[in-house]
């Protein structure tokens, strides 16, 4: 048997593109066993006759399990292009051949909802994975630290404040903070002195 759909087909239904929701008529009683055993010889004509009766019906089976629409017409071409490849598995004295069908259409809409999930699943595990938890961790507490330095630092008088931020935060050596403040260098001195031996007590830092 050929692995590809008959005469170049993807497999599409020749002629226009169907509407997956039309309603199908019922087939003579035996016809679409006959046609699945013309296609297990590799007969494109009949897969394209058996493919007109059963596809609307297998789209009707796969979108009852399956939700998106692009998925489910996807999954209705997988289950034609089984019927190509497999029709000499089709067993007439084990069911009909709509029972058949519809079985393969089943068993492979839910085997997509499976494969989706399971790599949703994945997904999710990977995303989990990855997640910094140390680095986390330290942005957390280095966070928490800095909120409390702040706080302690709103404790101090406007000048030690001023003096701390300008010596330890923007690395300005006492002279400097001094020129910068206006204030003479001993000032500074005894002002930061303070403001350091308040900031050890609000941290709770051992000497």
């Amino acid at each position: 048997m050929p692995s590809a759909s008959p005469g170049g087909r993807n497999p599409d239904p020749p002629g226009a593109p169907r509407d997956w929701g039309d309603a199908i008529p019922p087939d003579p009683p035996g016809d679409l066993a006959g046609l699945l055993r013309q296609v297990a010889r590799g007969d494109g004509d009949a897969f394209d006759a058996f493919y007109d009766q059963v596809a609307a019906t297998v789209f009707g089976v796969v979108r009852r399990v399956i939700r998106d629409l692009a998925q489910s017409e996807e999954v209705t071409q997988d289950v034609m292009l089984e019927v190509w490849r497999n029709a000499a598995k089709f067993d007439s004295g084990r069911g009909s051949a709509t029972a058949w069908v519809t079985t393969l259409a089943h068993r492979r809409a839910v085997d997509r909802v499976r494969s989706v999930q399971k790599e949703s699943d994945r997904e999710r595990r990977i995303a989990v994975a990855v997640i910094p938890y140390d680095e986390v961790a330290e942005a957390v507490e280095t966070n928490l630290e800095r909120e409390r330095v702040r706080r302690c630092l709103g404790s101090l008088t406007e000048l030690q404040r001023e003096s701390v931020t300008l010596a330890y935060y923007g690395g300005y050596t006492y002279a400097q903070v001094a020129s910068l403040l206006g204030v003479p260098d001993g000032t500074i001195k005894t002002r930061m002195r303070d403001a350091l031996i308040r900031l050890r007590d609000c941290l709770g830092v051992a000497e």
